[in-house]
């Protein structure tokens, strides 16, 4: 597990130290701000596509290949960031490495693979906690090495830099990461393959796996929605810029790091994946109800605490729950199913709270998220324990 987070959080402050530049790299080659959003979006689109079909290779072949396969090419399509010319390459390279992105459900699989059910929330924990702490120090990295003026920026360094971190990543993959899916197993999950949409037809025809899903893009879909809106929301209640905001997103970050990444795993033990998701849910609510009633800075950080924490417990108790449905012979596929709906909650819910914010106020997002998650904690309120 540890060679996993080292793995994960190396790979990940790589993507998070590309996508804050991405706006300003697009709008170097003319994009206007409506090609500005298809490029953030083509990677998900690829991603959405291409992460079940990481998940059953894997199930096919072992964790470790995949895991190297799409780390270079991760590596390859921040490389080909670095000497993009145009516009239209943009679009492509976003385009190839969004394909390429099934390392991440292919590390839940792996987390899956290691850990027992008692553990399985604990697992998923340590992976969201490379993710928060990625997305703090990658955006920063990112920042430094482009320079603050954007007409002036140095947008080859940061990619190039992205680059060397997924290569890192697959030198630590090779030496350190050992295949958890024995040659037996994978021969019995090639006998029984029933084809790369099995994981769809199988959250089909499963309504606690379609629940558990759906509960996850849910979740996703409100939290996405904040974070897109959140800085024109300060900025018009408070005067705040990037900095502010910047410093605001950190500390959320790293408190879910510590949540995850430590408090996760005994909270499950003692209370269960579903009443995590129900506690979360109901904390997320509150935080983001309170955001619009805040008038000053300590009322903010108090609602985005909670809605932070509130984040940090849906998520890997419902990634331990999914992963819980899965059989061994389909959980890479599965867990790349899950992956997709996130995936498609960070393309759809920007979009939606984008929409309400300019068509009924700034304070709508919030209150809508709000309700939203009010629905979800009813709905993890009648999830009972797995049967497996």
């Amino acid at each position: 597990m540890p060679a996993l987070f080292l793995i994960v959080l190396v790979d990940l402050i790589g993507f998070g130290i590309i996508i804050p530049l991405l706006p300003f790299f697009a709008e170097h080659f003319g994009a206007t701000p409506f090609q500005v959003g298809l490029v953030m979006a083509s990677y998900s689109a690829a991603q959405l596509a291409a992460a079940p079909v990481w998940g059953r290779v894997s199930d096919r072949i072992g964790r470790r290949p995949v895991l190297l396969a799409t780390l270079v090419g991760m590596a390859g399509g921040s490389a080909l960031l670095a000497v993009t010319d145009s516009l239209a390459m943009l679009f492509a390279v976003r385009i190839l490495t969004g394909f390429m992105a099934g390392n991440i459900a292919t590390a839940f699989a792996y987390v899956a693979d290691i850990t027992g059910p008692g553990e399985r929330a604990r697992g998923m924990g340590v992976i969201g906690a490379a993710f928060g702490l990625g997305f703090i120090a990658g955006p920063a990295i990112g920042g430094l090495l482009a320079g603050a003026d954007p007409a002036m920026a140095d947008y080859q360094t940061p990619a190039f830099a992205a680059a060397a971190l997924s290569a890192l990543a697959f030198v630590l993959t090779w030496f350190l990461l050992p295949e958890s899916l024995s040659a037996s197993t994978r021969a019995t999950i090639r006998q029984r393959a029933r084809g790369f949409a099995a994981p769809w037809r199988e959250a089909l025809r499963r309504p606690r796996l379609n629940g558990l899903v759906g509960m996850m893009f849910l979740a996703t879909f409100v939290f996405a929605g904040m974070e897109s809106t959140f800085a024109i929301w300060s900025r018009r209640q408070f005067g705040w810029g990037p900095e502010q905001n910047g410093y605001l997103f950190a500390f959320v970050g790293i408190l879910g790091a510590v949540i995850q990444g430590g408090a996760i795993g005994r909270l499950a033990r003692r209370f269960g994946e579903g009443r995590l998701v129900t506690a979360g849910a109901i904390l997320l609510a509150l935080g983001l109800g309170a955001v619009p009633l805040a008038r000053n800075v300590p009322v903010l950080v108090a609602a985005m605490t909670f809605a932070g924490i509130g984040f940090s417990l849906v998520t890997p108790a419902l990634n331990s729950l999914i992963s819980l449905e899965a059989a061994e012979h389909e959980r890479g596929g599965i867990m790349g199913l899950a992956r997709s709906a996130t995936t498609l909650a960070r393309v759809l819910g920007p979009a939606c709270a984008g929409a309400i914010f300019g068509w009924i106020g700034k304070d709508s997002p919030y209150v809508a998220g709000a309700l939203l998650m009010l629905v979800l904690a009813w709905l993890a309120g009648r999830v009972r324990p797995s049967n497996r």
